[in-house]
């Protein structure tokens, strides 16, 4: 068992008012969740889907937002 706390951030092309989510990588499986609710629902995703989900976003796969 882990006690190191989950270190947040949002992506650096982040700037839409907090309609965003947050990570934190420093712990595995990877955390996420919605920043306008950090006190809220923390999904926790293997570090390899969370890397193929990136490089999809990264190459258009998911659309324009």
């Amino acid at each position: 068992m882990t006690t190191e706390s989950p270190r947040w951030f949002t992506s650096s092309y982040s700037n839409n008012g907090g309609a965003c989510v947050e990570v934190a990588t420093n712990l595995l499986p990877v955390h996420v969740r919605d920043s306008k609710v950090p006190a809220g629902s923390v999904l926790e995703l293997p570090a390899a889907a969370f890397s193929s989900f990136v490089t999809g976003v990264k190459n258009g796969h998911f659309g324009a937002v």
